[in-house]
């Protein structure tokens, strides 16, 4: 598609691969490490046309509550995907609180960028994920500055 894009800290990315692309993704710099999670959802049609997006979210729109980046719709200026899943971001102070209704027949994975959270009473750290099923509530609480990524699964 020829972009060649440097994804800099608060930027979330988004490429669709359709019916087919050749990618890679490398640390530019020589002195500054680089700490990234490259995730694939299946589109829920195949043959879809490769696209690519970019977009900053900005640390005060994610301090201390969760603000969607990646949606079907492209809600409230997220990214578009082509999945019946939601994506939030969010960067919490010690001690405060997030909350997310799960819909029945719904699930999540929670996945801790970094710092330490309690999810629904149990301990998650740096790097830690969690997947969630059969619940309707999701109470998330930094027990240490953390930043987490939570997404809604059909």
């Amino acid at each position: 598609m020829g972009n060649g894009e440097v994804l800099r800290p608060d930027e979330f990315q988004r490429m669709s691969a359709g019916t087919g692309i050749t990618h890679s993704e490398f640390n530019p710099s020589e002195s500054e490490p680089v700490h990234l999670y490259p995730i694939w959802l299946f589109p829920q049609r195949k043959g879809i046309e490769p696209s690519y997006e970019q977009k900053r979210f900005p640390e005060d729109e994610r301090q201390n509550r969760l603000r969607l980046v990646a949606s079907q719709s492209a809600d409230d200026g997220s990214l578009l995907i082509h999945q019946d899943a939601r994506i939030y971001l969010s960067v919490l102070d010690e001690g405060k609180q997030v909350a997310h209704e799960l819909k029945s027949g719904r699930h999540a994975w929670l996945q801790v960028l970094r710092g330490a959270v309690s999810l629904n009473g149990i301990d998650l750290k740096t790097s830690d994920g969690a997947a969630v099923s059969d619940e309707s509530t999701l109470d998330i609480v930094a027990e240490q500055p953390a930043e987490i990524m939570l997404f809604d699964l059909n």
